[in-house]
C-alpha cells in the first residue's frame, strides 16, 4: 500500500474537520475560535496541492476532495459567520438571544418587517462559492491562475470580521466595530463578494514554479506588503490585504496585457 499517496487527501481532511468544528463554535457564540479555524483550514489548504505535486501523486480524486472541502469551510462557514453578524447588527441580539428567539417571533419579525429578509442574504455565500468551484474544476484556464475571487480569499475577508469586531475594534482612533455593526455594510459585503466569486476577473495564483524574483514579481510584491501590514495593523489589515490582492491582480493584468500588445 502507497501510504505517501494519501498524503494530500489526509491534509485536505484536515480542512474539511477546521470547517465542520468552525461551523460549531460559530452557532455556540465563539466566532474567534472559527475564524481561527478557517485561517489553520486556508494553511491546510495551501500545503495539500504544495504536498501532491512535491509527492507527485496528485489526482482526480484529490481534485474532487479538495472542493467538497472547500464547499463547506471556505463557502458555508463564512455564509453562516456573516448571518450571525447581520443577525447581531440587524436585530441587535447576541448569539444566546438570538437562540432563545422562538421559529414563531422570527417568522413574525419577518412578516412585519420585510427588510428582515436580508438577515438571509449571507447564505448567497455559499451558493456562489458552489458556483465558483464549480466552474474552477471545468475551466481549464484556471490551471496557473485564477478567473473571480478564490473562496479561501473570500472566507479569510469575512471571518476576519468577528476577530476585528471583539479583538481589534479600532486602530489610530478609526473604530471599525461600528462599521462592522451596520447592516448595510454587512449586506452590501455580502452581495459584493458573491459577485467577486463568480466575476470573470483574473488574478494570480500563488503557486511558486520556480522561486526566481523576474517570474514571481508580483506574488513577492504581494507576500511583502501582507507582511507589513499584518505586523503594523494586525486583523484590521486582513480585509486590506484581500482588496490588495485584487488591485494588483488588475494592474498584473493591465501590465501583461500591454506587453503582450507591444509584442
Amino acid at each position: 500500500m502507497n501510504i505517501k499517496k494519501h498524503i494530500p487527501n489526509a491534509i485536505t481532511c484536515g480542512n474539511l474537520l477546521c470547517g465542520c468544528l468552525a461551523i460549531v463554535f460559530a452557532f455556540e457564540g465563539n466566532m474567534i475560535a472559527s475564524a481561527y479555524l478557517v485561517g489553520l483550514a486556508a494553511v491546510l489548504d495551501f500545503f495539500d496541492g504544495f504536498v501532491a505535486r512535491l509527492l507527485k501523486v496528485g489526482g482526480e480524486l484529490g481534485k474532487q476532495l479538495d472542493s467538497l472541502a472547500d464547499m463547506v469551510t471556505f463557502g458555508l462557514v463564512p455564509g453562516v459567520v456573516m448571518y450571525l453578524l447581520l443577525g447581531q447588527a440587524w436585530w441587535g441580539a447576541t448569539i444566546e438571544e438570538h437562540n432563545n428567539i422562538s421559529f414563531f417571533s422570527s417568522f413574525d419579525r419577518i412578516i412585519n418587517n420585510h427588510y428582515s429578509l436580508f438577515v438571509y442574504s449571507p447564505f448567497l455565500i455559499p451558493v456562489f462559492s458552489a458556483l465558483r468551484l464549480a466552474k474552477f474544476n471545468i475551466d481549464t484556464r484556471q490551471t496557473s491562475s485564477f478567473i473571480g475571487v478564490p473562496t479561501p480569499a473570500n472566507a479569510i475577508l469575512i471571518c476576519a470580521l468577528p476577530l476585528i469586531k471583539y479583538i481589534q475594534p479600532e486602530i489610530f482612533g478609526i473604530n471599525f466595530s461600528s462599521l462592522i455593526t451596520s447592516s448595510f455594510f454587512l449586506v452590501g459585503l455580502t452581495l459584493l463578494m458573491c459577485c467577486l466569486l463568480v466575476a470573470e476577473l483574473p488574478l494570480f495564483a500563488l503557486k511558486f514554479k520556480s522561486f526566481k524574483w523576474v517570474d514571481n514579481k508580483i506574488r513577492y510584491a504581494f507576500l511583502i506588503i501582507s507582511v507589513v501590514l499584518l505586523i503594523l495593523f494586525k486583523f484590521i489589515a486582513i480585509p486590506f490585504i484581500i482588496f490588495l490582492y485584487i488591485i494588483l491582480s488588475i494592474i498584473n493584468n493591465i501590465y501583461t496585457r500591454n506587453k503582450t500588445h507591444e509584442i
